[in-house]
């Protein structure tokens, strides 16, 4: 569905923009792929990898409404992948965040909607269910803004709207496995764990990608997609990657939760079963559109209304990676 399409990615400089670039010029051939972001140098540095001509660079922020609008002209299919994460930094610095994640959106939607763009996933985490820190709390606004946009298309437009909700990358920018090897190296007197208890969904950069290619095809629109993936526990990671190492525990850091969600329960009443994920449907109605079928997509995969009171937990997940597995998805991500 890529071939001949083209291809806008905010926030494109960042580890899933790369890893998307690389993927889809090895399986398609898109008439243009556009990267859009704010930093100079890192665009720079991407252009020596991606210097073909099907990959170009356009320099902007995404809380500049008129520059999205301009960066849009033409486009296909956008990946929302641009924000401000750090949750400790956004518990300090909450109105940038806002400006970016909340505001952002909004642009990122009205852009798309001026162009008619046809598809537009925006990619979210496992901090906007249930959030209780400020990042998460964005996120959350982003996702009900991009699901609600459906309900802007009216009958004149084509564009639909989606969410892609997933866990921690392994290895991506300021995760813990390259904050844990850089502490290997260095040999440092230990390997800090902010509490024992702590668990976190894991998922791998490619995983991530593949995830959001197919649901590219399968949304209908207004959906939240949410992988089936393995948890961890953060103390196995460090004893699986530094198991001669002593541990210390420092205390959960602002806004840190002990396990995240991706699937809350009470939006247990709208989330539909499919083999390897989940969709978390509407809970509006478009005006605009007849009623979609959520339990059918358009890969014609049937999924199943879940139980009531269902929760997709990080803790409570029944799949939890071995110390061996721990080092497999290490070594895919380069550590």
């Amino acid at each position: 569905m890529f071939n001949n399409k083209r291809i806008l990615i905010t926030g494109g400089t960042g580890s899933f923009g790369k890893e998307y670039i690389r993927t889809i010029l090895a399986r398609y051939t898109p008439a243009k792929i556009i990267v859009y972001s704010r930093d100079e140098l890192k665009q720079y540095d991407m252009q020596k990898e991606f210097n073909d001509g099907q990959v170009g660079f356009f320099i902007g922020d995404v809380r500049d409404r008129d520059r999205l609008t301009m960066a849009m002209r033409g486009v296909d299919y956008v990946i929302h992948a641009a924000a401000l994460k750090h949750v400790p930094v956004a518990e300090y610095n909450p109105m940038e965040v806002i400006k970016t994640n909340i505001y952002g959106a909004e642009n990122v939607i009205h852009a798309a909607l001026q162009n008619n763009v046809k598809k537009v996933i925006a990619l979210s985490t496992d901090k906007a269910a249930t959030p209780i820190n400020l990042y998460g709390a964005t996120k959350l606004c982003s996702d009900k803004l991009f699901v609600a946009a459906n309900n802007l298309v009216g009958t004149d437009r084509e564009t639909r709207f989606s969410v892609v909700r997933y866990g921690n990358v392994v290895g991506s920018r300021g995760s813990v496995v390259p904050y844990f090897q850089e502490l290997i190296d260095e040999n440092a007197t230990h390997i800090p764990i902010t509490d024992e208890r702590m668990t976190r969904f894991w998922i791998t950069l490619q995983d991530g990608v593949e995830f959001v290619l197919k649901n590219f095809q399968r949304m209908v629109g207004g959906e939240v997609f949410v992988p089936k993936i393995p948890s961890i526990r953060i103390i196995d990671l460090a004893k699986a990657m530094a198991p001669n190492m002593p541990i210390k525990i420092t205390g959960i850091r602002p806004g840190e939760k002990l396990h995240e969600v991706m699937c809350p329960q009470d939006d247990s009443h709208l989330t539909i079963e499919f083999d390897d994920h989940y969709v978390i449907s509407p809970s509006i109605t478009f005006w605009s559109r007849e009623d979609d079928n959520y339990k059918k997509n358009n890969l014609n995969e049937i999924g199943e209304s879940v139980d009531t009171g269902f929760c997709y937990s990080s803790d409570t997940n029944q799949y939890y990676l071995s110390n061996d597995e721990i080092l497999e998805f290490n070594k895919k991500a380069g550590y």
